[in-house]
Formats: structure tokens, sequence, C-alpha cells
């Protein structure tokens, strides 16, 4: 069922988002050669906790932690681990939900470590603006369809890198995962119309390679994560925004300024 959120359920998001853009920006800090991806946990859990919020993603399915953290080629859903030491050249993504009151919000963001190549910066960066075509396109009137096209039509006709298809945004509140389910591929004018109020996540997943995934299991546990069928790195951004009648509005931003017209 789509719930569609009044102005108080909206600040409520809007809170929740702040911790979890919180946490994002005190990992710019944080992540450096040498760490590891559970000291990503580490400090995301507690930065959540002290802000007396829940990490939502603790418990879902089994999941054990606070935070998924992927590493090159691993496309989402990987666990934070004590002996994967980030390298110079790598880089990680971290993927969070944060539950303030029961409110939620969801971002997942791609960092450097270190100094990256070329080919990974042009990634990142590719990855990045997709999120902002796939928001611009989230006003009443239009279709997921118009999100997803959007999406891809950047990703793969003008960059050429694999845009995913398997892992998709979806609505938001009153829990993680609501209606409607949101690609990043799609047609324009097709799928089921935006309404005002509703609360979505747009979080693109885009590969160098192909668009294809392979899963894998973590050793000695039924935890299934998603690595690029090629190898070749992948990176993600997401935010959970509002549709409004003056436009989408990000619940999740970590920069006032960059987000100045989605705030």
């Amino acid at each position: 069922m789509i719930t569609l959120k009044s102005e108080r359920e909206i600040e409520m998001m809007r809170k929740s988002g702040a911790i979890l853009a919180g946490v994002h920006l005190g990992l710019r800090d944080i992540i450096k050669p040498g760490i590891s991806s559970w000291d990503i946990e580490k400090f995301a859990n507690a930065y959540i906790e002290e802000h007396h919020a829940k990490a939502e993603e603790k418990g879902f399915e089994g999941y054990k932690y606070a935070t998924c953290v992927s590493v090159n080629d691993e496309v989402a859903h990987a666990t934070p681990r004590k002996d994967l030491l980030l390298k110079n050249g790598d880089i990680v993504a971290v993927d969070m939900v944060v539950n303030l009151d029961g409110f939620m919000s969801d971002s997942c963001w791609t960092y450097a470590v270190g100094e990256i190549s070329k080919e990974k910066q042009h990634l990142m960066d590719v990855t990045k603006k997709a999120l902002y075509l796939g928001i611009d396109q989230a006003v009443i009137g239009n279709r997921i369809g118009d999100i997803g096209y959007a999406i891809q039509h950047y990703v793969e006709d003008e960059n050429h890198m694999g845009d995913v298809r398997e892992l998709i945004g979806h609505g938001i509140g009153p829990t993680m995962h609501e209606e409607p389910n949101v690609p990043h591929y799609g047609e324009p004018g097709k799928g089921l119309r935006l309404r005002e109020g509703m609360t979505i996540t747009i979080e693109p997943m885009v590969n160098l390679g192909t668009w294809e995934i392979a899963s894998k299991q973590v050793p000695g546990d039924t935890w299934e994560y998603y690595v690029s069928a090629d190898g070749t790195p992948s990176a993600q951004y997401e935010h959970t925004l509002v549709i409004t009648k003056d436009g989408p509005k990000i619940l999740t931003s970590q920069d006032p300024v960059e987000d100045a017209k989605y705030l």
C-alpha cells in the first residue's frame, strides 16, 4: 500500500534523514586507507545511537549490522568486515536506514579511499549525477518510468556504463520498504503516476562494465550480497525524498548549498 504523508510525517522523516546525513558527513573524515569496513560500522552505529535513533537494517531478514559496506566490485548488501582493510584506490559504498521514533530515512553514498583512478572517479560522478537526474523527474503527474528512463539514458546511452536492473528504489514509511517499486530503468510516461505526499528512495547502482550482477554468500552465513558479474567497480548514491507541489524535496541531504533547490 502507498501511504501519502502528512506535513508532520514529512518533518519527522526529515529529522530522521538529518541523522543519517550526519553519519555520511562524519564518514568523510573516517574513510581512509588502512581502516577496516568494520570501523565504518562502529562509527555509524554509535552515531545513530547517540542521536536516540535506531539502525533499522539490524534484524531485517536476519541481517546483523547497521550498515551495508560494499567495496569496489561489490554492488550492494555486503557486510562490514573486520578483516577487510580499505586500500588506497578503493571505492566504498555505505548504505543504511535510520529509524527515529518510527520515521524512516534511507541513504547510500560512495566514497573514494585515498587517491583513486580517473576511471573510478568518473564512475562515481556519473552515478551521482544519475541520482539527481532521477530526482528531477520525481514531480507530481510524472510516472515511475520517467525516473528510470532519465537514469538509464544517462548511464547507458550517454556514458556506456552498466545500469543495474535487479536492485531498485522503493517507497519508504511507515516501514523500510513500501510500495511503489522505483526501478532505475524504464520508459517515459509508463508506470504509476506520482502524487503529492509520496515518499520514495532513488538509488542507482552503476557498474563500470556490464549491468548484470552475481550473488555471493557470506562465508558461514546465509546472507547474500551482490557483485558486478564482470568484476568491474560499482558505485551507488541514494536519497530519500518526498514529492511535493513545489517539486521533489530531499530528506537526507548532506549539503544545503548543492541541494538548495531540493530543500
